[in-house]
């Protein structure tokens, strides 16, 4: 159990440096092998949609069939996409690989691992601690994104100049990222039987669906609402809005890694003092009112005339737009029983799953019309402002253990 903690952080960091490493350059990779910007959108959306099928199949059956299992099984898929996707740019192949693999287009979390790690850490933890060892979570992960994405372009640039075409610098880094599925696959090896979920006497013969038993009701309510939040978020994904500043401003890809690298570290940094600002005005307050400023902040991104003014609004929403995410995530655990946490975190993120899945198609074809490449961030931006005013609404009165 001592071992436990910190080995799910290293999983974490060095899961996240990877989804930060690949996202960079994966769009750019995909109009190397000849994609045009709606082929490129819609694959990243089947991507999203396998993912999600993957995820919920995973997460609804770990806490019975055994956390660590699940785990490999994920890292697995990592190793699955990576090789399929370096080696091929085959459309029909791509797309398969794409719904079947765990790849993470937006640098952010994806596939089974957050919800089973979680589940996993609620369990080995005090309520009193959750939320802030949650915000050192999602610090740590914010930090290793901006790492990997510094690491992503930096190392195309770099074979770039080396002499290798783009398309074999960007396919460079398809690789690294089979290397660290593979390296996931070793460190879930590891873990202790602390990790596995509680056998409870009182839920053995509840009737269950997806996992769920008594806190059905609560975890759908919130998954709906969680899903508009991801279609809203779905829209901007960052090897989109990589993307966007390429032809938009003519960025390359080490300026890019380096514009996320400073993005994804103030994203951590916000994640970390969540856990404070809870302390003092609750998890939902927490959620809701410093998420409202940075989606105001996401809508001024495309209407900024200069590459400076657009990254500077850009690095100011990232710097308050993970307060939400450590928050949301310790609500979901505190307010639902302890041998439904996978089965809870899963149908919740599958919910942001599906929720995002047709956003990177929209996204792709509103980049294709030169008058419509701002539309993303404007109706996203719009949207996750609706959330936040439906989350408060139905969700102020409902109050996780340690705040009653």
């Amino acid at each position: 159990m001592k071992k436990d903690i910190p080995l799910l952080f290293t999983t974490r960091i060095i899961r996240m440096f990877g989804y930060g490493f690949l996202s960079v350059v994966l769009a750019l990779y995909l109009a190397q092998r000849g994609l045009s910007e709606g082929e490129i959108g819609l694959l990243l959306t089947l991507t999203l949609a396998g993912d999600a099928a993957i995820t919920l199949w995973i997460t609804t059956s770990a806490d019975r069939m055994g956390r660590r299992r699940m785990l490999i099984v994920g890292a697995a898929l990592m190793i699955l996409a990576g090789v399929i996707f370096s080696l091929t740019g085959n459309y029909i192949l791509l797309v398969l690989t794409a719904i079947i693999g765990v790849i993470s287009p937006s640098g952010n979390e994806i596939g089974p691992f957050l919800s089973i790690e979680q589940a996993a850490l609620s369990q080995l933890l005090p309520d009193k601690r959750r939320t802030q060892i949650f915000a050192w979570y999602n610090l740590v992960g914010s930090f290793a994104t901006a790492t990997g994405a510094l690491a992503g372009g930096g190392l195309a640039q770099l074979l770039q100049r080396a002499g290798y075409t783009p398309l074999n610098s960007y396919r460079a880094v398809l690789l690294g990222y089979t290397l660290i599925g593979a390296i996931l696959s070793a460190l879930f090896l590891v873990l202790s039987g602390s990790v596995e979920a509680p056998r409870l006497a009182e839920a053995t013969s509840a009737p269950r669906r997806l996992g769920l038993h008594k806190s059905r009701g609560v975890v759908f309510r919130l998954s709906s609402l969680f899903a508009i939040d991801a279609f809203a978020g779905g829209l901007v994904v960052q090897s989109m809005v990589a993307y966007w500043f390429n032809i938009k401003f003519g960025v390359q890809p080490a300026v890019l890694g380096s514009i996320f690298f400073g993005a994804n570290i103030l994203a951590g940094i916000s994640a970390l003092s969540a856990a404070w600002i809870a302390k003092r005005i609750g998890l939902i307050n927490t959620m809701v009112f410093t998420h409202i400023p940075s989606n105001i902040l996401l809508i001024l991104v495309p209407l900024m005339p200069t590459l400076p003014l657009a990254i500077t609004a850009l690095l100011l929403r990232f710097s308050i737009s993970q307060m939400d995410v450590p928050t949301r995530q310790s609500y979901t655990m505190a307010v639902v029983s302890p041998d439904e946490r996978s089965a809870a975190m899963g149908v919740t993120s599958i919910a942001r799953s599906v929720g995002a899945t047709l956003s990177p198609a929209i996204t792709g074809q509103l980049l294709a019309v030169p008058a419509l490449i701002g539309a993303p961030f404007l109706i996203a931006g719009g949207l996750k402002i609706v959330y936040d005013l439906l989350v408060w609404r139905g969700f102020r009165a409902v109050k996780p253990p340690e705040e009653k």
